[in-house]
């Protein structure tokens, strides 16, 4: 498992649904290492601070393995890591094995897997496509996010390693059940809520 491109975006306007808004999900790559803070990457911006970003949101994780799907399915060959408002672009990270509280190091920075990218109609103008979120959902393609448990460097090419295994092994794929209002979901619900990382919001909502 590693870090294939990160990417990080400063605020700028775009169209969506008819209104200007302000966003950072324009997303480029970066040469060179970067620091992790507690909030982010460094120089990484976000216009809406409710829904992105934050403690529980502080860096947005999206398999590399999607985009070629995407590529064929969408008409995009040019889609380009960071596309899809990733700070993180991953090769081995996957939702149906990487478990909401599991610990991992990246380079000097230690994170910890905190819950499901639940992606928003800015996506859908990021990509001219008005239903792509909608699919990310029904397909399960959704990325996921870290909270930074410890401080430190990163760079392109680094790997990603466990340091611990959340023993109620809720992996993200399963938690896009719940989300996405699955049936027979009361085990994961049941193991989800011993969750101790996961955000107020997440516990309001869903458990």
């Amino acid at each position: 498992m590693k870090i294939l491109s990160i990417n990080i975006g400063f605020l700028q306007e775009m169209l969506r649904n008819g209104r200007v808004v302000k966003t950072g999900i324009f997303k480029k790559p970066i040469e060179g290492p970067i620091e992790v803070k507690r909030l982010g990457l460094e120089g990484d911006q976000q216009a809406n601070k409710k829904l992105h970003g934050g403690e529980y949101k502080a860096i947005c994780v999206y398999p590399s393995e999607y985009y070629d799907i995407w590529k064929k399915e969408l008409g995009k060959l040019d889609l380009s890591f960071g596309y899809f408002g990733e700070n993180f672009t991953t090769a081995g990270l996957m939702e149906w094995d990487v478990c909401l509280g599991d610990r991992l190091s990246i380079g000097s920075a230690q994170v910890v897997v905190t819950e499901p990218r639940e992606p928003c109609i800015t996506l859908n103008a990021r990509l001219d496509t008005k239903d792509l979120s909608a699919r990310i959902r029904n397909t399960g393609r959704s990325g996921f996010y870290f909270s930074v448990e410890k401080e430190g460097i990163v760079k392109n090419g680094d790997s990603i390693e466990y340091i611990t295994r959340d023993q109620n092994r809720v992996s993200v794929s399963d938690f896009n059940k719940i989300i996405n209002g699955h049936l027979e979901v009361a085990d994961i619900i049941s193991r989800a809520s011993k969750i101790n990382i996961l955000s107020p919001r997440i516990k309001k909502q869903f458990l």
